[in-house]
C-alpha cells in the first residue's frame, strides 16, 4: 500500500514554494486528515531512518502496536487531480480556470484551428483552440493554445506531441508558462 506521498517538480523554486503555501495543511475533500506539502527531502539514509523512528514515536500516534498499523494512518482517499487544482487554482503554471493551457510552437503559417483539434482531441476533452495569426496576414505566427480540461490528459499530449513532426516542422508542445515568447 502507498504512504500517501507523491512528489511534484516545478521548473522554478517560488512556483514550489507557491505551492506550498497554498497547499500545506489543507484538508481535500473525503480525506480525514490536512495533507503536508514541503520541499522535498534529499534522499540519504539518515532521511528513512528519521522517518522510521518519527512513525514510532510520533506524539499523536492512534494505534499502538508494530509499525504495519501506524500505516494506516495514511490510508485516506487519494487525491484526486481535481481537488487539487481547485486548491490552488491559478498558482500553477498553465492552468486556467476552465483547465490547462498548453503551448504549441512550430507550427506552419497555414495552421489552422483544425489542425489543433485534430492533434490534441484524441487525448482527450479539448475546452478551446485558438492559433496565433498575423494583424496583416492573417497567417499563423507559429505557436498556438489548446486548454485541455483534465491535467493527467494534458500531460499525456503534451508527453506525446513534444517534437512531433507535422508537415516539415517538428512541434514544441509544453504547460504555458508566464513568461512571454518574442513572436
Amino acid at each position: 500500500g502507498s504512504r500517501g506521498v507523491g512528489f511534484i517538480r516545478f521548473d522554478k523554486r517560488i512556483e514550489a514554494e507557491e505551492a506550498i503555501k497554498g497547499l500545506n495543511g489543507q484538508k481535500p475533500s473525503g480525506a480525514a486528515e490536512p495533507i503536508t506539502v514541503k520541499f522535498a527531502n534529499n534522499p540519504s539514509q539518515k532521511t528513512s531512518q528519521a522517518l522510521l523512528s518519527q512513525l514510532y514515536q510520533s506524539p499523536n500516534r492512534r494505534y499502538p502496536g508494530p509499525l504495519h498499523h501506524q500505516a494506516q494512518r495514511f490510508r485516506f482517499s487519494p487525491i484526486t487531480i481535481d481537488s487539487m487544482t481547485s486548491l490552488v487554482g491559478m498558482n500553477i503554471p498553465g492552468h486556467t480556470g476552465t483547465g490547462w493551457c498548453i503551448f504549441v510552437y512550430n507550427l506552419s503559417p497555414d495552421s489552422d484551428e483544425s489542425v489543433l483539434w485534430q492533434l490534441f482531441g484524441p487525448f482527450g476533452a479539448v475546452n478551446n483552440v485558438k492559433v496565433i495569426r498575423d494583424f496583416n496576414t492573417n497567417k499563423c505566427k507559429g505557436f498556438g493554445f489548446v486548454t485541455m480540461t483534465n491535467y493527467d490528459e494534458a500531460a499525456m499530449a503534451i508527453a506525446s506531441l513534444n517534437g512531433y513532426r507535422l508537415g516539415d516542422r517538428v512541434l514544441q508542445v509544453s504547460f504555458k508558462t508566464n513568461k512571454t515568447h518574442k513572436s
